[in-house]
């Protein structure tokens, strides 16, 4: 033991291998599991099929298994062939290998090894001969072909993106492959020559999902081309789509793909057709040569039949129904495999009948061969075609007879699920048992793994354990239940009891040694402790909760002390440390078992003595052996720790335990350990799938075995057998259950193992015996109907039953009782605990609920108080609130919601500001001119302007580069003279093609529209045209202003005339609604992007500033207005004079005369001077009467004139929005005019680069077509060298032949005549081979299959083994010698495998043939395709010269104008504009006129009629004698000339002239052979030619090399000549040359004006004879 603090010892890498290694040895005694699909027959009587790492062959009739370990992990793709006794697999490794074995010798015949990455998905082989067909998966997706015996791949191809479902070969032509996915089927054809082949792929067109087949549409060739003018050619909608490469001639529209039917399965059958099934219930069938698709149609039956046909069908799904499954349609099933044989189809799909169809031409009858209630998969035929295989889902395996039509025979019963656990039955060296996840438990017999029984919990489950004191088995379930099963009897186990613990699910399941607890291990840290014994009826002790996720759990018994202690790994989210508990468990827990827990069933501390330690590594798995010495899995690296948990091995800052050693391990991933029952050996397994046992001890490496792979999940569970001679282990998603079991072991250790078993038997006996008795008596636990097909909701298990009495140990009193399933352990507990404290403390409740109540009162009596009170004496609502807390945490909770809540509104206005202010950035910022409308005021008139975006820099800069050139264009003199031409003519707006010259657009800068041919012209006449649009809006809108301001200012001008009418009003004391106009939301854009305060509804939200800041403002304006009040000078004025100083005239109305004081007295009593008053007091009322009258009568005058002249002013307004309206319209017009010229601008560049793509595509298309061209002829070329080689040997083996028969005369030239007759019949005759096999075969419907050149190896075979019969002695003649019958035997040998030979190679000679007429026509083909495209590019490029020259021009056509097929256009220079009526009218007084005229002239015409005639006969006579005159005048002038002679003298013209021509064709083929003579002699020449040339460029190096010496002297002597001063001497010479050079150039001009003038004459004699000579 190392010292605390130091490090761990480190082993090397892997471990130490034991001393003793190659003593020890692991190897595989049976395994279990069920794939579920590929299966296969190898022969009549085993089936194969793989089941993780290894394949399993089961024989049928005895049930024995054999088992095929693939070395390199798990197994991949699968195949068999009976014919050959061989299975194919792949392994499923980086860069997998398929590997070949032999059956039964189970020996590797061959590792194909090919390009693919990551897996094989598909094998198959096929029926005849060595091949074998591969398919891989993602990335390559490659179909290959190999030559198994060869060890050769011969062909592959890939097929990117198709993940295939099924592959097979035509049993009867290898050559031909179906490859089915789920959307497609393809049909492979592998063609052969001699030792090349060749894949082509021929893909099936499938039909909709309506079982209809669509005709086919060729997209990128079209079949026809339209001759439309305007819209141009059709073009493939992938030239339209602008594609060019590959993609071009493979793009398919959406809405051209419709859905076709998904294949599910297929069969060939033995016509080479190929039967398919469907998801949507149809059956194909597919011709193999032509590739064309049927759907199959089910016969009509009779009317009585499909009556009880539907009878049938009713009863079925009724009886499905009460099963609890799902009615299944047996009219249309949807079928997933098919089997093929002479008699019809076999069918099945996922309800679990097996169908037989007989099948005549397009039409089937159906019928029901077996029902086995579970979906099938597979359907599979023995080699013999005698038994049919049914595979189906849940683990079973079916045969079925079809001679004998007997029902279905189950074969196999594997488990429906992966196994999930598996443990030894006490006493652990004869059974065994294993759980599946689907909760189907399965009894094994471990000698040879025989299933012994099986039932089925429905459940999911989660863990397993078996007893050791007794034969009990607990599994645990995810819904938290634990059920325990007798399995006393191993036949029939039984559900003895099941205890719903809690609804956490149950992890694992642990049973000490001495079975006396049962531990298990549920979610949350939760760990129940339950008594293992049957007689205790299972009862729960009690559980523990821990803090963290426990990862594992280790039990260790002490028999000695009777204390079992309990080790649990617990994972510390904080740190990267492990940390142990541990607690013990006495045997108190079961007879005192109130004392050790509380009243809630939790563990006292104390009673189970719990500790902790922390150790310095992260663990995965621990498991802990007496001496406190713990084995741990590190997770952070592959080492398995050693700890002694003495507080030696502390360390010493901290209380954490050190490891004591590391040792390495070879394995990568999670992985955990298991020790063994005598706890000598230590079993590490991890995800790759390796076992590795340990010594614990030295922790030297004993065993290892590669029982499962990585690819598979690695290891799941395993478990040692309490003898140790059996290891169960169990794969995580590859299915398989191995068991293991020692090859060899040293004798000490199997002797130490058993010791330590009979001891633990020894102890265990007694209470076995007693608790099997139990186990025995207890009744089979019965499950309510509604939950034997599956687990109850949740919810029922989380329901509190209060009607459920529970005792005080914690058990259900009635086992059968329907509340057990309704409330949990844990539920019960907790409920009994509550019950228990309400009954405690029923009085104090009831105590304290009357205080709440008097209280209450009290409250209510005492706020009803307090409403009655002043306000300034009245308390506040929170005073009255006893629980503030409770108010707090209510403000607190309503605070958090008001967050949330006013965080979601914020949320949702920054969602809605973001969207506004995109839509204000894209439709009113970035507009430099804002879109509004102008309105009428009376009539409902209105007018938009253009809305414009500010033009960028960039698109002024493209302005102004066209108008340069545009501008240079122009300077041209003959553009200028064409445009001054255009000017000129009066009608020139009509072949621009628009009115906007008329409403301010410059046209003169735009191209002439039969100018435009190339596409830079197009383009800038867009933009000009764009430019001439945005020209006429912006002067649109600059009149859309001019008037919006005028309106502005109407409404300024009434809003003032409202005004002194309002005043009027007033004075005149009337009440009239005054029209005050206004600028609406549309006029005024801009107030939409502001909100008023009148728009909002809601009531304001202040803040606490707010609100202050608005009472300030508030209490300051009541002040002022008191202070308003309280002004004496205002008042008194306002009383003495109505708040004025002077009275104006408009107060005149509201004067009045104050009366004199004695105005009340009467007339009598007035004195004269109060008379006097009186009387100008009235005079005065008079005139002040008059006055007001004057004033009202001139302001209803005002009035009027005020309203007449807001309304005419307004009218007026009216017609200049009407005017406006008008002009907008006709500018609309000119708008679209343009527009209308920029898309067709648009569409002839479309058109253009839409022709220009077709054509680069057909391009492209092209150059492939060539390089398949260029390819398949070097295929024919180098086939016909191969085939001219072959048939020089295929005539050497002829010649060989026969050489071999003429020696055989020679050879036995010195037999006697009567022997050499014999002797040659012999000789001449050939063995009958057996027909045994065939015979036997009969039922194979694929026994016909032909015969190809590869199998002349098994030919010459058979036909040698049928030769030794003939080769015996009681065949030789009498008194022939032996040595000379051996010489015949061996010479006849000799002429049959000469003869053999020749046979084979006539077949090669065929295939090669075959291939070589095959790739002719491939050839041919492409020509012809070939042809085509450049058909189409001429076409094309025809239709694009065409449309480039013929312009779509606009034209301007009044109303009612037509066009005239005449050029000249009619002059309308003086004609006016009239109403239609009036020209109506006149039409009808027309034509009553027109009949008034027509009768006269009828009238007229019979009277005249004979003058006519007369007048016609005469008019006939006379020209009839002028035509005879010509005629006699060209009789006399008629010249006979030479071919006219031969037209009259020559009995047979026409026969002379096709003579003749026949002569000048003659001539011609003469001519055309001369001139390919003389192009050979020109090409000769040529090349005569070119080696002069050559031989030139020779010299004129050398020359080269010369003239640089001659350049040398030349400038050697230039020196000599400067020095030597002849300057004048080479002027004088240079004048002369001068001259002379100028006098040849003088006769060389008057040589050619001679030859001018020669010609001349020549050309004049020429004509003057031929007009004086006409007939040469």
């Amino acid at each position: 033991m190392e010292p605390a603090g130091r490090e761990p010892r480190t082993e090397p890498l892997g471990g130490r291998c034991c001393s003793s290694a190659e003593e020890a040895a692991l190897e595989v005694s049976w395994v279990q599991g069920f794939p579920k699909k590929n299966f296969g027959f190898i022969n009549n009587q085993t089936v194969c099929y793989p089941c993780g790492n290894y394949i399993l062959f089961r024989d049928i009739e005895t049930k024995e298994t054999t088992v095929l370990q693939c070395q390199t992990g798990q197994v991949g793709a699968f195949a068999a062939n009976a014919n050959r006794q061989v299975v194919a697999f792949s392994d499923r490794k980086l860069n997998p290998i398929i590997y070949i074995y032999t059956f039964p010798e189970l020996s590797k015949l061959a590792e194909l090894k090919g390009n693919t990455q990551l897996d094989y998905t598909l094998l198959a082989f096929s029926f005849t001969g060595p091949y074998l067909a591969s398919y891989s998966s993602i990335p390559e997706f490659v179909l290959s072909v190999w030559n198994w015996k060869e060890n050769l791949l011969l062909c592959s191809e890939s097929q990117p993106g198709v993940t295939a479902t099924s592959l097979s070969f035509n049993p009867m032509n290898w050559q031909r492959l179906c490859l089915v996915s789920e959307s497609s089927v393809t049909i492979w054809l592998i063609e052969k020559s001699n030792d090349e082949h060749l894949l082509k792929q021929c893909p099936v067109k499938l039909p909709d999902e309506r079982g209809s087949m669509n005709p086919h549409e060729e997209l990128f060739f079209p079949v026809s081309h339209s001759e439309d003018r305007y819209y141009g050619p059709d073009l493939p909608v992938s030239a339209v789509a602008g594609l060019v490469g590959d993609e071009a001639e493979t793009f398919v529209p959406r809405n051209y793909i419709k859905p076709a039917v998904h294949p599910t399965a297929h069969c060939w059958t033995g016509t080479s057709e190929v039967y398919v099934s469907c998801e949507e219930g149809y059956i194909l069938t597919i011709n193999a040569e032509t590739y064309s698709v049927s759907v199959l149609q089910q016969k009509p039956l009779p009317e009585r039949i499909r009556t009880i046909s539907d009878v049938v069908s009713y009863v079925h799904k009724e009886v499905q129904k009460k099963k609890g499954g799902k009615p299944k349609d047996l009219q249309n099933p949807v079928l997933s495999s098919l089997a093929f044989c002479k008699d019809g189809l076999y069918a099945t799909g996922s309800g679990g009948i097996l169908f037989f169809y007989y099948i005549d031409d397009l039409h089937y009858e159906m019928k029901i061969c077996a029902d086995i209630l579970q979906p099938i998969t597979t359907l599979i035929f023995s080699p013999d075609y005698s038994v049919l295989l049914l595979v189906t889902d849940q683990g079973a395996v079916y045969t079925y007879k079809p001679s004998h039509s007997e029902e279905a025979v189950k074969l196999l019963d594997a488990c429906s699920g992966y196994f999930l656990a598996a443990d030894f039955l006490t006493p652990g060296n004869e059974y065994c048992v294993s759980v599946a996840t689907s909760g189907e438990v399965q009894v094994w017999f471990l000698e040879d793994g025989t299933c012994l029984s099986k039932l089925n919990l429905h459940v999911e489950a989660t863990a397993l354990a078996c007893s050791p004191s007794s034969n009990s088995v607990a599994v645990g379930t995810k819904r938290g239940v634990i059920y325990f099963l007798d399995v006393t009897k191993v036949e029939a186990p039984r559900v003895v009891h099941r205890i719903f613990l809690s609804t956490f699910p149950v992890l694992s399941l642990h049973y000490d040694q001495s079975g006396q607890f049962l531990i298990a291990r549920a979610a949350e840290g939760h760990i129940f402790i339950l008594d293992a014994r049957p007689s205790k009826l299972f009862q729960v002790l009690g559980y523990v909760v821990l803090e963290d996720q426990v990862l594992d759990l280790s039990v260790v018994s002490e028999f000695k002390s009777d204390l079992v202690e309990v080790m649990v790994l617990v994972n510390v989210a904080e740190v990267q440390r492990a940390r142990l508990e541990t607690f013990c468990l006495c045997s108190a827990l079961t007879t005192d078992n109130a004392k050790c827990v509380n009243e809630r069933g939790i563990l006292n501390a104390n009673a189970i003595k719990r500790k902790r330690y922390d150790l310095d590594c992260p663990l995965s798995s621990a498991v802990r052996l007496k001496d406190n010495i713990v084995y741990g899995y590190c997770t952070c690296a592959p080492f398995i720790c050693k700890y002694h948990l003495s507080e030696e091995n502390m360390s010493k800052d901290l209380s954490v335990f050190s490891s004591t050693k590391r040792t390495p391990s070879n394995q990568f991933g999670s992985g955990f350990l298991c020790l063994s029952p005598n706890s000598q050996w230590l079993a590490s397994a991890a995800n790759n799938g390796v076992l590795i046992i340990y010594h614990t001890s030295t922790m030297d490496i004993l065993a290892q075995k590669h029982c499962h792979s990585y690819q598979g999940g690695g290891i799941r569970s395993m478990v040692f057998s309490l003898d140790g001679k059996f290891i169960l282990v169990n794969g995580k998603n590859d299915g398989a259950l191995v068991c293991l079991q020692w090859k060899k072991m040293k004798k000490t250790e199997v002797k130490e193992a058993d010791i330590h078993w009979r001891s633990l038997l020894a102890i265990l006996n007694t209470s076995t015996s007693n608790e099997n008795v139990a186990l025995q008596s207890m009744e089979e636990w019965q499950s309510e109907p509604e939950s034997t097909s599956g687990s109850l909701p949740e919810e029922k298990f989380k329901e509190e039953s209060s009607s459920v009495d529970v005792t005080e140990d914690g058990n259900i009193p009635s086992l059968y009782s329907d509340s057990t399933d309704e409330m949990t352990w844990l539920g019960q507990k907790i409920k009994k605990v509550i019950r228990e404290e309400t009954q405690r403390f029923a009085n104090q409740k009831k105590e304290l609920q009357m205080g709440i109540k008097e209280l209450r009162k009290t409250i209510q009596k005492m706020m009803h108080e307090n409403e009655q009170v002043p306000d300034i004496e009245k308390l506040e609502q929170r005073e009255f609130n006893l629980d503030t807390e409770e108010q707090e945490r209510a403000q607190a909770k309503a605070e958090e919601e008001v967050a949330r809540v006013r965080k979601q509104i914020e949320m949702e206005n920054l969602a809605n500001r973001y969207l506004q202010d995109v839509i204000k950035q894209e439709c009113w910022d970035a507009m430099c001119v804002k879109g509004r409308a102008v309105k009428c005021f009376h009539t409902a008139c209105e007018v938009k302007n253009y809305p414009l975006k500010e033009r960028s820099e960039e698109e002024l800069e493209t302005l102004e580069k066209v108008l340069r050139l545009k501008k240079m264009d122009t300077a041209d003199p003959k553009v200028q003279e064409k445009n001054h031409e255009m000017a000129d003519d009066s009608a020139s707006y009509c072949l621009v093609g628009s009115l906007s010259s008329q409403y301010g657009g410059d046209t003169s800068v735009l191209y002439q529209q039969w100018d435009l041919q190339t596409r830079e012209q197009k383009v800038n006449q867009i933009i000009l045209l764009q430019d001439i649009i945005y020209k006429l809006k912006t002067a649109f809108n600059k009149e859309f202003d001019r008037v919006v301001r005028q309106k502005e200012q109407e409404i300024a001008r009434v809003k003032e005339r409202n005004l002194r009418i309002q005043e009027i009003l007033a004075q005149l004391e009337l009440r009239v609604e005054l029209w005050e106009p206004a600028l609406t939301d549309d006029e005024m854009p801009e107030r939409a992007l502001t909100v008023q305060d009148s728009e909002i509804k809601a009531e304001k939200y202040l803040t606490q500033k707010e609100r202050e800041k608005a009472e300030m403002m508030a209490k300051l304006e009541m002040e002022r207005r008191f202070a308003d009040k309280d002004n004496d000078r205002l008042r008194a004025l306002d009383d003495m004079m109505g708040g004025v100083l002077e009275v104006k005239k408009e107060d005149i109305l509201k004067l009045d005369i104050p009366p004199p004081a004695f105005i009340s007295k009467p007339e009598h009593l007035l004195t004269d001077e109060e008379k006097k008053i009186l009387g100008k007091h009235e005079e005065k009322v008079k005139e002040l009467n008059e006055e007001k009258e004057k004033y009202r009568m001139a302001l209803q005058n005002e009035l009027k004139k005020l309203e007449g002249s807001i309304q005419e002013t307004t009218q007026q307004f009216d017609k200049t929005v009407c005017k406006l309206s008008e002009r907008k319209v006709k500018l609309e017009m000119v708008i679209y005019q343009e527009e209308l010229k920029i898309l067709n601008l648009v569409y002839a560049l479309l058109l253009d680069e839409e022709l220009d793509t077709r054509e680069a595509g057909l391009h492209n298309f092209l150059t492939k077509k060539q390089k398949e061209k260029v390819k398949t002829a070097g295929t024919i070329q180098a086939t016909e060298d191969k085939m001219e080689a072959y048939i020089d040997t295929y005539e050497n083996a002829i010649d060989e032949e026969k050489n071999v028969e003429y020696g055989f005369a020679k050879e036995f030239a010195d037999v006697p005549a009567n022997l050499l007759a014999e002797l040659y019949q012999l000789y001449r005759h050939r063995p009958k081979i057996s027909r045994t096999q065939m015979l036997l075969d009969s039922a194979n419907p694929y026994q016909d299959c032909s015969n190809s050149a590869e199998n002349y190896k098994d030919a010459l075979t058979t036909l040698m083994k049928a030769m030794d019969e003939l080769d015996s002695p009681e065949h030789m003649p009498n008194g022939l010698d032996p040595s000379i019958w051996e010489n015949f035997c061996l010479a006849r040998r000799n002429k049959m495998e000469s003869e053999e030979l020749v046979k084979w190679k006539a077949l090669t000679l065929t295939e090669m043939q075959g291939f070589l007429r095959r790739r002719m026509d491939d050839n041919e083909r492409i020509e012809s395709e070939i042809e085509d495209i450049f058909e189409e590019l001429t076409w094309l490029q025809e239709e694009k010269m065409k449309f480039q020259l013929n312009l779509i021009i606009q034209f301007l056509l009044k109303q009612g104008q037509v066009e005239l097929e005449s050029t000249e256009i009619p002059e309308y220079s003086d004609a006016i504009l009239i109403k239609r009526s009036v020209v109506e009218e006149l039409n009808c007084a027309i034509m009553y006129q027109g009949e008034k005229k027509i009768a006269s002239m009828v009238e007229y015409k019979d009277f005249s009629k004979g003058i006519f005639k007369l007048e016609w006969e005469h008019k006939k006579m006379r020209m009839q004698i002028e035509d005879l005159k010509q005629k006699a005048q060209d009789i006399v002038t008629l010249s006979i000339t030479k071919d006219r002679q031969l037209f009259l003298t020559v009995l047979n013209y026409n026969s002379r002239i096709a003579h003749h021509i026949s002569v000048m064709e003659q001539t011609l083929d003469i001519m055309d052979q001369l001139h390919k003579k003389k192009v050979k002699k020109r090409q000769k020449r040529m090349k005569e030619l070119e080696k002069c040339i050559s031989l030139k460029e020779q010299e004129n190096y050398k020359l080269s090399l010369e003239l640089k010496e001659m350049l040398v002297s030349v400038s050697e002597r230039r020196w000599i000549f400067k020095a030597a001063n002849t300057k004048h001497v080479s002027e004088k010479l240079a004048k002369q040359r001068h001259q002379e050079i100028l006098k040849e150039k003088h006769l060389r001009d008057i040589i050619k004006k001679q030859e001018g003038e020669f010609k001349i004459l020549q050309a004049e004699a020429q004509r003057l004879r031929s007009r004086t000579f006409p007939d040469l």
